[in-house]
């Protein structure tokens, strides 16, 4: 079958790209006979026939629509021409997103919105979607924890919507891994984003100017339309006619019926004032009834017979009614005073106050009885509050050892959240405190922790109910049903008034608890005007730092339990604060107390030496802080929503220095043990270690410390301090999160290398100036001259004594402490040869004798002493040596050489303790 026309052929589109639904204006030829003679039109493969308008064969127009192709061709089928081609083609666009504050000139379709909250497509409404990417470049998450970045912006925000909006927080999460270029581009976007806005009205026009006339289009349609009909110029519109005739209608009928209606209505009228008249003959009988009722306290059978009289009489004009009625309102409003007192009678209970104000509100009382409820509940609070405080404080001055039976904890009924109070705390104390809580232990709990206790029960005891009043205030619970829907408007405008009010009134019961707490516990945190009202203490010694422990535990207790009530927490940072201030008192407390312990250590110092030259005072004094850093582990943690104790600067200084300060009195006592007197030494119970040597018999049953011996124990102390003790005090600081422990460690050991230089120096001067001083008178002894002397036949007598004194030395302190031994002696033996070289330097002349002799006993000495020698002794060695002329024949250095070893030979056994492996340390 052959057609009769051409195929259709495109030649152009205008325009020729845009985004889905973008109106174009086809052109070419062959574009059909006419609208019936188009069967199809497809533009990038999506057919676009419903939105095709053909106006003639060589232009058609309609809208682009969700193509798959992002370019594609034109192509018109008609039934005269079959499927056409096309020379053109267009380009469809991505639509750009519209946010929810953008203006649009057509119809948005409500797309599925990908919700980066939920990481998830979700269709949500158009009103909650957020705003774009403001930045324009994509967005790359960062690895930094949620926590790290609020901690480094406190009190900012990375949501853009914010006030406080932080962009340094926004690029680190969205685009920390972002490059410096694609930033640049942001920025731009950004001023392009901004000049868009800047554009206003006219850019919106613009862009959507193809919709309005399209609108100017179809209203003009219609006004043709409307022109065409041409009734409207003769008769008037059809709706005017049609109403017209309603209304005659309408008049005729009321007209007919008139006066039957009217006597229906005055029959009714009758009917039911005679029924009315029999139904509620009870009015009669009404105010005798109220009063029986409220004597029997049947106050809701008062309250339905009121509001049902109310109903039926309460705009009445019958005369006999009224009277009737009026005497009624007289019984309810004394019904209302009596109410309105029971109500502001405290203390009552929560469930009565409920009843009360519901009773108030459904006889309509003026006023607001419910808040005046809270105002009142609110006044006795603070009232057992200021009592309480009164009532200890007047205990404590007339039996200060004992509480008062009126003020004991355990006489309190009433349930409360810190019943278990006093068990945990007594269990949380340990050693310091009574396992268990006896008959005796509340006499020796100190008034003003007890005080704390009991003013934090009543509060927790009281306060419950009184917020559980205002919520039911808040929303409605506190009235009945037909109250509730008649007062919710005005009641509602109350409760915005009235929301200040209240958080006044929480903040300064919080406040007198906080401030009653400090008068009692940290009385020089409150100023002078208020010591009167929150103070009055007569303290005369500052409570421990484990009571202060428990009270903090007590306060974190209150805390925890107004948390679970929902109370706000900035209504509560005065008790955070106070338990931070608490904190760091305690810690201050407990610190300056464990000096005042460790300053009694010297007391307990028994002088036992074990195998390794120590006592068990090192032992003691660590034993003694770990102890008070344990007792301080509660107080230093942080519970949920605290900050640190050493939070500020200045709590980190007055620690680091209190913690110096406990180093340098341990320090302080080992210099007094050290030094005191002989006689003050209580040496009944002093031991020595059974595998220690006891040389020379210098330590016996009958032994008397010496103040050598003290010295060398005290010394042996230091170095273990400072080897050990003092380290570990360090790491149970680092343990315990303390602050400055670098500076601590520095200043405790310097403090302590300081003393035990100061008492080694003293040891070497006892030990080394009488070995030193006895050389001289020894070696000129009996007139010996070195220029005159007989041939040497050994080691002279002078030398050998100086020997059995330095081994009587190594003796004294090897029983002590094996360790000190080679820093004892090197000191000792660089003493006796630098005296030595002074004394052959002296000398004028040596005869071949005298030459041969001095050298042989300063060989003697040197090689006895070898494994102790240090760098200052050899060169006093190697000076004495030099002094003296040299060997000049082989004889004598063979007769120096014999001579040393018969002197070896003869003094073996003495000289065996300096026979030591070379390996040995030696401390100088």
């Amino acid at each position: 079958m052959s057609r009769s026309r051409q195929p259709p052929l495109v030649t152009g589109i205008s325009p020729n790209e845009g985004i889905p639904w973008t109106k174009v204006t086809i052109r070419g030829e062959n574009l059909g006979t006419g609208p019936t003679d188009l069967i199809g039109l497809t533009i990038c493969g999506h057919n676009c026939l419903l939105t095709a308008e053909w106006m003639s064969a060589s232009k058609i127009v309609c809208r682009v629509g969700q193509a798959k192709n992002d370019k594609g061709d034109i192509i018109v089928t008609t039934k005269s021409g079959g499927k056409g081609t096309s020379t053109v083609s267009f380009k469809l666009l991505k639509p750009e997103k519209i946010g929810i504050l953008d203006q649009s000139a057509v119809w948005v379709d409500e797309m599925n919105y990908y919700d980066m909250r939920t990481d998830r497509n979700k269709g949500i409404p158009p009103l909650s979607l957020r705003p774009a990417n403001p930045l324009g470049i994509e967005i790359e998450k960062s690895k930094f924890s949620q926590k790290d970045l609020e901690m480094l912006f406190h009190g900012m925000s990375a949501d853009f919507t914010s006030e406080n909006f932080s962009a340094a927080w926004y690029l680190i999460e969205n685009h920390s891994n972002t490059s410096f270029e694609q930033l640049k581009m942001a920025v731009t976007n950004l001023k392009r984003q901004a000049n868009k806005k800047s554009e206003g009205s006219l850019a919106y026009v613009k862009g959507g100017l193809s919709t309005f006339f399209e609108a100017q289009d179809a209203l003009s349609a219609i006004h043709q339309k409307l022109e065409a009909d041409g009734t409207e110029k003769v008769e008037g519109s059809m709706t005017q006619k049609l109403e017209n005739v309603l209304n005659r209608a309408s008049n005729t009928a009321d007209t007919l019926f008139q006066e039957v209606l009217g006597r229906k209505d005055k029959a009714d009228s009758t009917r039911n004032a005679l029924n009315v008249l029999q139904r509620f003959k009870f009015l009669f009988n009404l105010p005798l009834n109220i009063e029986r009722n409220i004597q029997k306290g049947d106050y809701d059978v008062v309250i339905n017979d009121y509001e049902k009289a109310k109903s039926l009489f309460g705009k009445t004009e019958v005369q006999v009614f009224k009277k009737y009625y009026a005497e009624v309102e007289t019984r309810i409003e004394a019904l209302r005073e009596l109410l309105l007192d029971k109500l502001l009678e405290t203390p009552s209970t929560l469930h009565d106050q409920k009843r009360y104000i519901r009773y108030l509100s459904d006889l309509h009382a003026p006023g607001d009885p419910a808040w005046q409820c809270i105002g009142a509940q609110h006044k006795w609070i603070l009232q057992l509050m200021h009592n309480c405080k009164e009532g200890y404080v007047k205990d404590l001055k007339g039996s200060p050892g004992l509480h008062s039976p009126m003020l004991d904890l355990d006489n309190d009924t009433r349930p409360s959240v810190l019943g278990h109070l006093s068990q945990t705390a007594s269990l949380k104390r340990g050693s310091s405190f009574q396992s268990g809580r006896d008959d005796t232990w509340r006499y020796k709990t100190p008034h003003r922790v007890a005080f704390v206790e009991k003013l934090t029960k009543l509060v927790l005891s009281q306060l419950p109910n009184f917020w559980k009043l205002w919520i039911s205030y808040v929303n409605g619970s506190l009235f009945s049903e037909t109250a509730e829907k008649s007062g919710q408007i005005e009641r509602s405008k109350n409760v915005r008034q009235r929301q200040n009010d209240f958080k006044k009134m929480i903040q300064e019961v919080m406040h007198s608890l906080v401030k009653l707490t400090r008068g009692a516990l940290l009385p020089l945190s409150i100023r002078d005007g208020e010591a009167k009202q929150y103070g009055g203490w007569e303290v005369k010694c500052e409570l421990s730092g484990q009571w202060l422990a428990h009270a903090v535990q007590t306060v974190r207790l209150t805390h925890e339990s107004l948390t679970a009530l929902e109370i706000p927490n900035d209504l509560l940072q005065t008790i955070q604060d106070l338990i931070l201030d608490l904190r760091v008192r305690c810690v201050m407390v407990t610190l300056q107390h464990t000096a005042e312990e460790i300053k009694r250590l010297a007391e307990k110092e028994d002088w036992i030496v074990d195998n390794e030259g120590l006592t068990s005072l090192p032992c003691q004094f660590e034993q003694c802080i770990v102890r008070s850093l344990q007792s301080l582990k509660g107080v230093l943690e942080c519970k949920p929503g605290e900050a640190s104790v050493f939070q500020q600067p200045k709590t980190q200084e007055e620690v680091c220095q209190l913690s110096i300060n406990i180093m340098q009195v341990f320090i302080y006592c080992l210099e007094q043990l050290s030094t005191k007197p002989d006689a003050d030494i209580d040496t009944t119970h002093l031991s020595v270690d059974v595998s220690s040597p006891d040389l020379f018999g210098s330590i016996h049953e009958d032994f008397s410390l010496t103040s050598e011996q003290r010295l060398l124990i005290v010394l042996s102390n230091c170095c273990y301090l400072e080897r050990h003790t003092f380290l570990n005090i360090a790491e149970h600081f680092e343990k315990h999160n303390f602050q400055g422990i670098e500076k601590i460690t520095q200043v405790s050991m310097a403090s302590l290398k300081e003393l035990d230089q100061r008492l080694f120096e003293n040891y070497i001067e006892l030990k080394a100036d009488p070995i030193v001083g006895s050389l001289e008178p020894g070696i000129y002894a009996g007139y010996f001259d070195w220029k005159d002397c007989l041939p040497p036949t050994g080691v002279r007598n002078y030398l050998k004594e100086a020997l059995v004194n330095i081994i009587a030395v190594h003796a004294e302190v090897f029983t002590v402490s094996k360790e000190l031994v080679p820093r004892v002696l090197s000191k000792v033996i660089e003493a006796v040869s630098e005296e030595l070289s002074r004394l052959m330097q002296c000398v004028s002349s040596f005869s071949k004798n005298g030459a041969l002799q001095a050298r042989l006993e300063i060989c003697a000495l040197r090689d006895t002493v070898a494994v102790y020698l240090t760098p200052e002794s050899k060169s006093s060695f190697k000076q004495a040596l030099e002094a003296l002329p040299q060997l000049s024949s082989g004889a004598d250095k063979k007769l120096l050489e014999e001579l040393l070893n018969k002197f070896k030979s003869s003094m073996h056994l003495q000289l065996t303790c300096f026979q030591a492996a070379s390996s040995t340390m030696m401390k100088t």
